[in-house]
């Protein structure tokens, strides 16, 4: 009975293990063992030699690393010019080689003669090996069989500071110590390969059980037929079937899904995610594990139909598996459909990238960036010359203007920008602009009409590969203002109807853009026009300053900021600087206004102080009566800087109302801020102002500006004012226009071609003193006598100043003055003489009465005087000072254009001359 159990234990382990031999498992098992003895027996052989090669040439690299060490130690040319070299060089050179680890250091000769060798006997003796290539500069490295046996060399040259070759040394060791330290590396190598193969062995141990398991112990013919059967189902059907890992990866693909998604034939096994071609809905689709049921996708041209479960609803591994399906009935609409989309974002596009800007050469430039790829190849925009100054086009295509080209490559035969153009009649261009419709060319090769433009560049457009266009007028407001090209090479082809309308489309997006351009640019012109017709053109003449001024309108419009320089009575100027507050057209006539405003307040003789007053009711009146209107919200208020200078007394009165201080500039080129008093801006009424008064030496310069040369986003007011301060110090002999031009570059580097953010006033005014030689004074008693003392010190100066021929002229003024001070005003009475560009007489007194000018009744015997002093002089006048009042009269030199001419004309007409010297003016 044992024996039978025994028996059947034996058949049932045979039949186990044949059983197990004969399924795919075994036979693998058995496969892959054989395989990784082989591999490990190779990777043991394939270790030796590369031991022994390493071995080798680490030999080889110590020899060199020791021979050259040698050759370049210092002192060893000095050695080689010893009358006996050995001597020194013998014992460096076993040391040398105890040192390295190797068996011999040899210096020569350059015939060979060794100088050294760690076996004396052998010094002086030919040196075996091969020293030809040594010198001429090289390293050798030789395997010879030498005094020591066989031996791996390396010879070195010794050259002097001139490169020549003096000396050879030569170092290496014996080939047996070589070998030997492969053969210490055996048994190392031979225990890593025994534990490599028992490691092997266990893992093939291991994936063959895995296998076993994965197959259910199959059998190889059991195997084919299922994978038989499977391929045929797989292959055959018309749907495209994946198989995604739970990892993302791809374990199986068909060959319709292979069609459909132009796998790669290595896609099996790869990432989803690195699969070249696939859409991103694609991927997210087979990487997200979800079920899907007739979804559709838009892959490679095709509308797909795609189903997706889960395989690890029966406990089977994770993962999902996909079928795909082609509706190829959708494929012509789908593609229609993306053609219609493409097209709707490219106006999508259009409608947000062109006409960021009033400029009419970016707009057609947007246009031309926009339509290069994504709808021809190359785009040029021409547009009529009137367009670009503002103006209305002419009927024709001719004086036209490039002004943007586009392509995909910048080496085309097409006209540069900038280029002037006039279009043939015969031109897609020339019939497009008159008839206002888009013309289409589908052959420029044919087109005899193109072609005759410009016969050579037409051929060479043809030549480079374009081969049609589409030229669209560009109109606005029923005007055309220019034409867009779309050029196309061949292998893009030619436009079809269904284009030549997006192209029409494309055009008009930017035509409204490009024609309010242009009426920007008209209007912007009017604008700069008004306002510089509102500032001063030239400066008058004057002898109390010489002045500099810059004016620099804004980029991007008008504004109201203005400067001037106003003559007064008694050789004086008035210096003004202001601002409007806001932009454009209402900003530059309110400006004109107070510009007005003040030139007539400074005829009043006004201190700055009250000037400033009058202005500033003037401002607040202007934004009454403006209440309500669209107009109001502009202005605001206005800044202004009012100054006085006399050359006589060398002293300037200043107010301001919210401006910036103005800076001095001293001879010595010292330049500072004075402490002016600050007033609100004007408009806000119910506050004073203050004058402050400054006594200036002599070229002293004032610069007066508005905030547009120092406002800046890049940097602090205060850092503007000390750059400004800065520009200006340290220059004494300095003009004021060069004062100008370096306050503009300092301040204003890099403003742009066209202007910049705001409007800059500049105002640069030396100071002039006029010499005390040129003034005459005297204090009068209030005497009638005292007219005739007057009379005659006055002409006594008058032939000092060579002025002789105005003798009796001025006792005409001097007398009816001084009198009328006499009689109606009150002391002190003074009268003072300023020599200038004119001659000018002041008579002040006490008194705050203004006489007037009247016409007298023939019966009267006084009221004449003031109207021949009218007559006599060239302008006479009243102005008001703290201490009273002073009449002034300013007679023409004798040669000037005022003094021409009879010198008191009709004077006849008012009787004998003796009697209106009299002084008989009334009040």
């Amino acid at each position: 009975m044992a024996d039978r159990l025994d028996r059947l234990r034996r058949i049932s382990g045979r039949s186990l293990v044949a059983r197990s031999l004969r399924s795919v498992a075994g036979q693998m098992f058995v496969l892959q063992v054989a395989l990784v003895v082989l591999l490990v027996a190779a990777a043991v052989f394939a270790l030796l030699l590369q031991s022994e090669r390493d071995t080798s040439a680490e030999a080889k690299r110590r020899s060199i690393a020791v021979a050259e060490t040698f050759a370049h130690s210092p002192g060893i040319r000095a050695a080689l010019r010893e009358p006996h070299p050995t001597t020194v060089l013998q014992p460096l050179t076993e040391a040398g080689r105890k040192a390295a680890d190797v068996d011999f250091i040899v210096v020569m000769d350059t015939h060979g003669i060794r100088y050294t060798h760690p076996l004396p006997d052998r010094i002086g003796q030919r040196f075996v090996g091969t020293i030809g290539p040594s010198l001429h500069g090289k390293v050798r490295t030789e395997s010879v069989h030498g005094p020591l046996g066989q031996e791996v060399q390396a010879i070195v040259p010794v050259e002097d500071p001139d490169g020549r070759v003096v000396a050879l040394v030569s170092a290496g060791l014996k080939v047996k110590n070589v070998t030997s330290q492969v053969d210490r590396q055996i048994p190392i190598i031979l225990t890593a390969g025994a534990g490599a193969l028992g490691a092997a062995t266990a893992v093939t141990a291991l994936v063959s059980r895995r296998l076993r398991r994965q197959t259910h112990g199959l059998g190889p013919d059991e195997m084919t037929r299922m994978y038989d059967h499977h391929d045929a189902v797989l292959h055959s059907v018309r749907e495209g079937v994946l198989i995604v890992g739970a990892d993302g990866r791809l374990l199986l693909a068909n060959d319709e899904a292979a069609r459909l998604l132009e796998l790669p034939p290595d896609a099996e096994g790869r990432h989803v995610t690195d699969l070249p071609g696939l859409e991103p809905e694609t991927v997210a689709l087979l990487t997200s594990g979800r079920e899907a049921t007739d979804e559709v996708l838009f892959a490679r041209g095709l509308l797909l139909a795609v189903n997706q479960r889960p395989t690890d609803v029966d406990g089977g591994p994770a993962g999902t598996v996909v079928t795909l399906r082609d509706s190829t009935e959708l494929q012509a609409i789908s593609g229609r459909a993306e053609t219609a989309r493409e097209r709707l974002n490219l106006l999508y596009d259009a409608g947000l990238g062109i006409g960021t800007t009033l400029d009419v050469t970016r707009t057609a430039d947007e246009l031309a960036r926009i339509a290069v790829p994504r709808f021809a190849d190359f785009v040029t925009v021409d547009l009529a010359d009137a367009v670009l100054h503002g103006e209305e086009p002419a009927a024709t295509a001719t004086g036209m203007r490039r002004v943007a080209v586009r392509g995909i490559r910048d080496d085309h035969p097409l006209y540069a920008c900038g280029r002037p153009i006039d279009f043939l009649s015969s031109t897609p261009q020339a019939r497009g602009y008159g008839t206002g419709r888009p013309v289409r060319m589908p052959d420029l090769s044919s087109a005899a009409g193109w072609q005759a433009q410009d016969p050579d560049r037409a051929r060479q457009i043809v030549d480079y590969g374009i081969n049609t266009l589409v030229c669209a007028p560009i109109r606005a407001r029923g005007v055309v203002l220019g034409v867009a090209t779309f050029w196309r090479t061949k292998e893009q082809g030619p436009f079809d109807d269904e284009e030549l309308s997006l192209a029409e489309e494309l055009v008009a997006r930017a035509a409204v853009s490009i024609d309010n351009g242009r009426r920007y640019a008209r209007e912007h012109a009017l604008a700069v026009t008004l306002q510089r017709s509102l500032l001063p053109r030239a400066l008058p003449e004057q002898s109390a300053i010489d002045a500099g001024h810059r004016y620099l309108p804004a980029h991007s419009g008008v504004s109201g900021d203005w400067f001037d320089v106003i003559p007064l009575p008694g050789g004086r100027v008035a210096l003004v600087v202001g601002d409007v507050v806001g932009h454009g057209l209402h900003a530059a006539a309110t400006m004109g206004r107070l510009r007005t405003a003040v030139h007539n307040f400074s005829t009043l003789d006004l201190p700055p102080d009250e000037l400033l007053s009058h202005l500033d009711d003037l401002v607040g009146r202007i934004d009454q009566e403006e209440a309500g209107t669209e107009a109001a919200a502009a202005v605001v208020g206005a800044t202004c800087l009012y100054a006085i200078y006399d050359p006589t007394t060398r002293r300037c009165a200043m107010a301001r109302a919210g401006h910036l201080a103005p800076v001095l500039v001293r001879p010595d080129g010292t330049a500072t801020f004075p402490d002016l008093p600050f007033g609100p801006p004007l408009g806000l009424g119910g506050m004073p102002f203050r004058t402050a008064e400054l006594e200036l030496q002599e070229g002293t310069q004032l610069v007066l500006y508005t905030d547009g040369l120092i406002e800046d986003r890049g940097r602090d007011l205060d850092e503007s004012m000390e750059l400004l301060r800065v520009a200006l110090e340290g220059h004494p002999g300095r003009t004021p226009e060069q004062h100008c031009q370096a306050v503009l570059d300092a301040l204003l580097p890099a403003r742009p071609k066209d202007g910049p953010k705001d409007d800059v006033a500049l105002l640069v005014a030396r100071t002039r003193a006029l010499p005390p030689d040129r003034i005459a004074d005297w204090d009068v008693p209030p005497d009638p006598a005292a007219v005739s003392r007057v009379r005659q010190a006055a002409c006594a100066r008058l032939d000092a100043w060579g002025l002789s021929d105005l003798d009796f002229a001025l006792e005409l003024v001097l007398s009816e003055l001084v009198t009328n001070a006499i009689r109606y005003g009150s002391p002190p009475i003074h009268v003072r003489l300023i020599h200038d560009r004119t001659l000018i007489c002041e008579v002040s007194d006490g008194s705050s009465t203004s006489p007037h000018l009247r016409y007298a009744a023939t019966t009267e015997e006084g009221g004449r005087g003031l109207f021949l002093v009218a007559r006599t002089t060239e302008r006479w006048g009243t102005r008001y000072t703290p201490q009273g009042k002073v009449i002034w009269a300013e007679l023409a030199l004798p040669g000037t254009d005022g003094a021409d001419g009879p010198p008191f004309p009709g004077l006849d007409a008012f009787g004998d001359l003796d009697e209106l010297i009299r002084g008989d003016e009334l009040l």
